[in-house]
This record gives structure tokens, C-alpha cells and sequence, in this order.
């Protein structure tokens, strides 16, 4: 029977496919490689955006290549009502083409979106009871990150020390140097101490870190696999949270073009509403599609602009040596000063619209004692505080 003829040009297209393709090397370390020689668990965390799904594709292949026979899974950290709805299937797509399971996490005490809503919920209580000296934003930051900690970081290393035990495990993530100056700096690869246990390693490796953008898409396509539609429907540049505190401002009214995310574009200005702090900083949620808003909460949205201007003068009268530093409080108030932190706190309380105790000198002066006894005698006189109480954004921390 003869031999099918190929054409030359197909040859040379298909050798110089593969000569691209072998080209988008991942990078490692000796320690890596030690630990992918031992058949470690590689556990390779995908959001079902562009960076991740390049990196899942770069390292299946990579480990194919040096024989790895351990143990291989993609995780997904599921947000809740913050995610783009197309998020999950795109990683369900990524697992199918590759052959691997998929697991899926969850932060069992409720989704991003409930996080901001109980976090301001807690923070309204922590002013009421004078647990911190200005009121606290409810929205996690660029600086403060635990959206990022809490609902992947937190969820996906308890997953898989409890999935993997006994095992040395490698996780996996999609970062690259080129996406922030931040980024430039972190390293290949890194020991992650919530994964290593007393006789097992837990490391993070960053394994596309030194790829450029065009090698990221060139990777997708080579493999023929969809963008998430975030790119391709939206024209987003980023796929996280459809409303991330990192997004651009482009990216925020692509986040909002998608019907999908349009009720909780609308709770999310609510909180915005509830708090007077706007979402990035400086730029209010509220402002980047509010042809999305009913009547109702565009009248919120501009009484808590007014009021989170009058809010921020009155806090600045606060002397600067009883505001938040650590071991707060660490002085007593004079009385004066307590006089003066008492109209501080009544005239912010009426701006949002929330009942305070501790609203004259006396109180105050007495509630700084029992925040002082409790600090001598290391014992927390209130609950347990999940953040930095009075951190106040700067325009500067958020740089887009």
C-alpha cells in the first residue's frame, strides 16, 4: 500500500509547532527537582484564567517528560457569587484535556461576598464597643489580602494535607514576573510552611514565572484549548473575583457588561453604600456602571460618598499617638483627649447611620483602662480581631 505524501509545508509547520512548544520551558530548582524525582503530589491551583491554565498545560507536559509518576491534581478555589460563572467550567474543560482530577474547595464559613459583608458587620461592632479608634473598611486590599488567604491559600493546603498525608506536596501556581512589579520579585520556588508537616515537605513553585504573555496565549492555543470568556465575550485583561480589588478600571466595567455579575455588582455597592469606604481606594464600585443601580441605592451611593468625606476630616482630628499601632492602645487618653474622642465617635456614628457605646469622656476613659488591664495581663478584653483595627487604604496602596 503506498505511503500518504505530506506536504512540506506541513512539515515544517507542525516541526516548527513543536520546536514553539518545547521552547515554553518551565522553570525549577534543585529542590523541585529532588522533590518531582521522589514522586511528590503536584497540585496545580487553577482559576480557569489564562495564567493557570498555561501553567497546568506547561507542567503536565514537563512532568511527563522527566517521568513523574506521583500523584497530579488541579484545584480550583470556588469564591461563591464573586466568581465569573464561567470560571468553573473552564477549569472542568483544562482537567478533561489533561486526564486529571479536578478538586474543588470551598471557605466553609461562606463566600467572598459574605466575607466583606460579616467582616463590616464585625468591624461595626469592633467600633461600637471601642475595640478599634477608627472605623475599619470592609473591603480586603492589595496590602490586606485575605481574600486571597482565607478563601484559597487557607482551603486549598487543608484540602490537601488531608487529601495527601504523608506525602510531600508541591504546589503549583501560575504566577509570572512580568504581571507586577511585586511579582518581579518572587522567587522560582519557595518552602510553604502550611504544607509541610514534621516528616514532609510542602513547597510553592512557580514554575511559568519567567514567561512573557505571548508564550501564556501561544501555550492555550497550541493545545486548542477556549479562552475563558472573560477575554473573549468581556474583554477583560484578568480573570479572580468579576470585581477584584486588584482589577483596573477596564476591567471592573468588563466585570459589569456580563449579566451574570450584575446582582452582585448591585450587593457589592450596597456594602459600599452600608460603609461609606469605597471599594478600590479612592474609586467607588458605584461609579462604573451605575445605569446598573436603582434609584434607591444611586441615593444611598451618594449620601455615603458625602458622608465617608466628612467621616475621613473628622477622624483626622484624632492625635496621631492613639491611633492604631501594634499592642494597641498603648497610652491612656487624657481627658481632654477622651472629650475630643467622644465627638469623634458620636459624629461618625450618626454619618453611617450605627449605635456606639463609650460616647463620653468618662466611658472612654474608663474603656482605655480595661483595654490597658488586658494588655498587662495578656488577655483579650474583646473578641479576637481578624485584621489590622484602624488600617485606612491610602490612594498609594492602590496603584492600577
Amino acid at each position: 500500500m503506498p505511503s500518504q505524501i505530506i506536504p512540506l509545508s506541513t512539515l515544517h509547520r507542525s516541526l516548527h509547532e513543536t520546536v514553539a512548544r518545547l521552547a515554553r520551558f518551565v522553570t525549577t530548582t534543585p529542590e523541585v527537582d529532588a522533590l518531582l524525582d521522589q514522586n511528590a503530589v503536584v497540585a496545580i491551583g487553577v482559576s480557569g484564567g489564562k495564567d493557570s491554565v498555561a501553567c497546568a498545560l506547561a507542567v503536565a507536559r514537563h512532568l511527563d517528560l522527566v517521568g513523574h509518576t506521583g500523584p497530579r491534581v488541579l484545584v480550583h478555589a470556588d469564591l461563591g457569587r464573586v466568581e465569573w460563572k464561567g470560571s468553573g467550567p473552564a477549569c472542568e474543560r483544562l482537567a478533561a484535556h489533561l486526564g486529571w482530577e479536578l478538586v474543588t474547595v470551598r471557605r466553609q464559613a461562606g463566600d467572598m461576598l459574605a466575607r466583606w459583608q460579616k467582616r463590616w458587620e464585625n468591624n461595626v461592632t469592633r467600633y461600637r464597643e471601642l475595640s478599634c479608634v477608627r472605623l475599619i473598611l470592609p473591603w480586603s486590599t492589595p496590602s490586606m489580602r485575605f481574600c486571597t488567604s482565607e478563601l484559597k491559600t487557607a482551603v486549598i493546603t487543608s484540602a490537601l494535607k488531608k487529601r495527601y498525608p504523608g506525602h510531600d506536596i508541591i504546589n503549583v501556581t501560575g504566577v509570572r514576573r512580568q504581571e507586577s512589579s511585586a511579582r518581579s520579585k518572587m522567587p522560582v520556588a519557595a518552602p510553604l510552611t502550611a504544607l509541610t508537616r514534621r516528616s514532609n515537605e510542602g513547597w510553592t513553585w512557580n514554575a511559568i514565572i519567567e514567561w512573557p504573555i505571548e508564550d501564556v496565549f501561544a501555550e492555550i492555543a497550541s493545545a486548542g484549548l477556549a479562552l475563558h470568556e472573560a477575554y473573549t465575550v468581556y474583554g477583560a485583561s484578568r480573570v479572580s473575583c468579576a470585581f477584584c480589588i486588584m482589577s483596573s478600571l477596564d476591567d471592573l466595567r468588563a466585570a459589569a457588561g456580563c449579566t451574570d455579575n450584575h446582582e452582585l455588582y448591585r450587593e457589592m455597592v450596597a456594602i459600599e453604600a452600608a460603609s461609606t469606604f469605597a471599594f478600590q481606594g479612592q474609586r467607588w464600585l458605584a461609579d462604573v456602571s451605575p445605569d446598573l443601580l436603582p434609584v434607591s441605592l444611586k441615593s444611598d451611593i451618594a449620601r455615603a460618598k458625602a458622608a465617608a468625606h466628612q467621616r475621613q476630616a473628622i477622624e483626622a482630628e484624632i492625635p496621631a499617638h492613639l491611633l492604631f499601632t501594634s499592642g494597641w492602645p498603648t497610652v491612656r487618653p487624657t481627658y481632654d483627649e477622651a472629650v475630643l474622642l467622644a465627638s469623634v465617635r458620636t459624629r461618625v456614628a450618626k454619618l453611617v447611620g450605627i449605635d456606639i457605646g463609650h460616647g463620653t469622656a468618662d466611658s472612654i476613659v474608663q474603656r482605655y483602662d480595661e483595654l490597658l488591664a488586658a494588655r498587662s495581663s495578656r488577655q483579650p478584653a474583646t473578641r479576637p480581631r481578624d485584621d489590622v483595627a484602624g488600617a485606612v487604604p491610602t490612594q498609594a496602596a492602590f496603584a492600577f
